[in-house]
């Protein structure tokens, strides 16, 4: 693939974005801009023990920051996770929040950050209506968001994804419009060692987020091109990523496109993190393979919605059949070359949990601008669809 022609990049959009190879080395800068002198570093337990972590507070500290590290993170984060994180956060009197990891770790800190400032419940702030107008804004800790994957975006999102384990361990989305990091650091250089799997797991929830995004029926051409483009950097970036994962070109485009996928999503979601959200809560699955495993079966069922749409992602980019069919042979074709599963039975789900999880899929609130609107008997027959691998 190109090698990109400026790997450096100082970016205003959505928040402001330090990218390049090496750009960690600005954290304490960020930090300092945001007034940020005792940054809590919210992680996961498994980077917590790893160089990129221990590097991190060493530039902290070297720079005359007090750094301290919470890693009490599950990787899909609940809400004593954040209450931990904001009791951490006020006995070492930190002033800020550094987000270091993937996704559970960019959520978490985000809600962290959040949460210290709030007196009423974590639920009190789900994105419904304008439920975000009850927090408190003073004293919200300011964050620096550094991703060590290239899939969610939650750098770049005004929201969490928090479990509520009191309701069937259902997913819910926290929002915010202060909840976008105050500095984001996107270096290619800490998404390196991820492993392949991964690398392909959450580099299709990148796509799956433009994906649905692009195809939702909410009015937003600034989202919408932002979608287009964040695709066409996949197709290039992806394949490259999971079979040489030290190309840091890849990795880099990957990164941006990550970032561009939860700009994009402004626009709406739909049936794809409808189905995916249920599944992550009752049974742990990974978020992005599960979007990645449903993917196709939600194409077919827009089809009638999005075929026109689907049309003009073909052209743009340069797919061979410039149609529909087009864009799924490619999708199928992308699965299989990076190895994702091509049905969620082969990632734990079986057909007696459909029933169960159709309901708490159809009042997720990805499911309202999904592109056919949805109901319970709809998604129930597209978990059959995708556990038994019937497109």
């Amino acid at each position: 693939m190109d090698k990109p022609t400026d790997p450096i990049g100082n970016w205003s959009f959505p928040a402001p974005i330090r990218f390049g190879a090496g750009r960690v080395s600005e954290l304490p800068r960020a930090c300092l801009e945001l007034g940020i002198h005792r940054p809590l570093l919210v992680t996961d337990p498994g980077l917590a023990g790893l160089p990129m972590v221990s590097d991190a507070v060493a530039s902290c500290t070297q720079a005359g920051l007090a750094c301290a590290v919470f890693s009490e993170v599950r990787p899909n984060p609940v809400e004593a996770n954040v209450h931990e994180g904001v009791r951490a956060l006020r006995d070492g009197d930190h002033d800020g929040i550094i987000a270091f990891g993937g996704g559970s770790a960019l959520d978490t800190g985000k809600a962290i950050g959040f949460m210290a400032a709030q007196s009423r419940p974590i639920w009190d702030f789900e994105d419904r209506e304008d439920w975000w107008t009850r927090a408190k804004e003073d004293g919200l800790a300011p964050v620096v968001a550094v991703p060590t994957t290239s899939g969610t975006g939650s750098e770049t999102g005004r929201a969490s994804v928090i479990t509520d384990a009191r309701a069937e361990h259902t997913k819910r989305i926290i929002f915010h419009p202060r909840m976008m990091p105050g500095r984001v650091i996107l270096d290619p250089e800490l998404t390196v060692g991820l492993p392949a799997h991964l690398t392909a797991a959450v580099g299709m929830d990148a796509l799956s987020h433009s994906l649905e995004a692009y195809s939702s029926p909410v009015f937003h051409p600034l989202a919408q091109g932002i979608a287009l483009e964040a695709m066409r950097l996949v197709r290039d970036a992806l394949p490259v990523a999971v079979k040489n994962p030290s190309d840091l070109a890849a990795r880099s485009r990957m990164q941006v496109a990550a970032a561009m996928g939860s700009t994009a999503f402004q626009k709406g979601l739909g049936a794809m993190h409808a189905l995916s959200h249920p599944c992550s809560s009752l049974l742990d699955t990974h978020h992005g393979l599960t979007n990645a495993v449903v993917m196709p079966y939600v194409l077919v069922f827009n089809r009638p919605a999005i075929e026109t749409r689907m049309a003009a992602l073909a052209r743009y980019l340069d797919l061979p059949d410039p149609s529909f069919p087009g864009v799924l042979d490619w999708i199928l074709a992308l699965r299989e070359e990076i190895g994702i599963p091509h049905t969620l039975r082969d990632i734990g789900v079986d057909a007696s949990f459909a029933g169960r999880m159709a309901p708490m899929a159809a009042v997720d609130p990805s499911a309202a601008t999904n592109p056919v609107p949805l109901d319970t008997g709809a998604l129930e027959r597209l978990y059959l669809r995708a556990i038994n691998g019937v497109l």
